[in-house]
């Protein structure tokens, strides 16, 4: 049976958000055939657990836990426990919009030359309201170095959302997983792909991306300068190298329920 995984990177979550991921995921509905597990990843051990707020009654929800590393190894970890074909991303401060796994599933599983899929992404706001962006992109298929361009040329802001990200797991472990970085590590995964695999994108709303002060992207160390530059210059090293490899995925065949 096709299995789709659902990884989720944590580290002292909020409670109340982490349960609305939890429904988010479980309440997906798939396509027939298609069955999903949570693969929910502590970063440490000190903090509130997720432990704390999940219940590991629901067999589709797979806890682990390793040392203090940060949300890159954190998701790698969690990427080495899954067993999926294919992997989604999604944070323990977000919610998957309902369908959002259906419409990933179908894109790579329609097109065999498609390796990884985005959607578009509403920011959610403390108040319950949602806010879309300007600029997406046309939905369909993103050939390869598309998205890495358009990145380049904007000062690096990307054309799509890196955490609505799902990607085969064979490419995501090929490519080593998300970046070794502080930050940014997201975009680091989805520019690797964008080089090397055709994508699709889907303009129907895929992720609900929660804003509120305490998360990652919020903070001041995010946008320092320095680091962001550095950060920003070894993703575009990386997909230069893999642009010189002319390495190249080949096509899946469709996947039979």
């Amino acid at each position: 049976m096709p299995l789709i995984s659902v990884i989720t990177p944590a580290y002292d979550p909020v409670p109340e958000y982490l349960e609305a991921a939890r429904r988010s995921v479980l309440d997906q509905e798939l396509p027939a055939g298609w069955t999903l597990e949570w693969v929910v990843q502590e970063d440490g051990t000190d903090g509130r657990r997720a432990s704390e707020t999940l219940s590991t009654a629901d067999p589709r929800i797979r806890l682990g836990a390793g040392r203090r590393g940060g949300v890159a190894v954190t998701r790698n970890l969690a990427l080495a426990r899954s067993t999926g074909e294919l992997v989604r991303n999604l944070d323990a401060d977000d919610m998957l919009a309902p369908g959002a796994l259906a419409r990933d599933i179908a894109a790579l599983t329609a097109d065999p030359d498609v390796h990884w899929a985005t959607s578009a992404a509403l920011d959610l706001l403390p108040d319950g309201s949602t806010v879309s962006f300007d600029g997406d992109p046309p939905a369909g298929r993103i050939e390869p170095g598309t998205v890495a361009g358009y990145w380049r040329d904007h000062n690096f802001l990307l054309p799509v959302h890196p955490t609505t990200l799902c990607i085969r797991r064979s490419l995501a472990v090929a490519l080593g997983g998300w970046m070794a970085l502080p930050a940014s590590e997201d975009t680091g995964l989805l520019i690797a792909a964008s080089v090397v695999s055709v994508g699709h994108f889907d303009r129907e709303p895929g992720l609900w991306h929660r804003k509120w002060p305490g998360q990652a992207t919020a903070s001041a160390a995010h946008t320092e300068p320095t680091e962001w530059a550095t950060r920003m210059k070894l993703i575009s090293d990386r997909a230069d190298a893999l642009s010189g490899l002319c390495w190249s995925t080949p096509a899946v065949p469709a996947t039979q329920p």
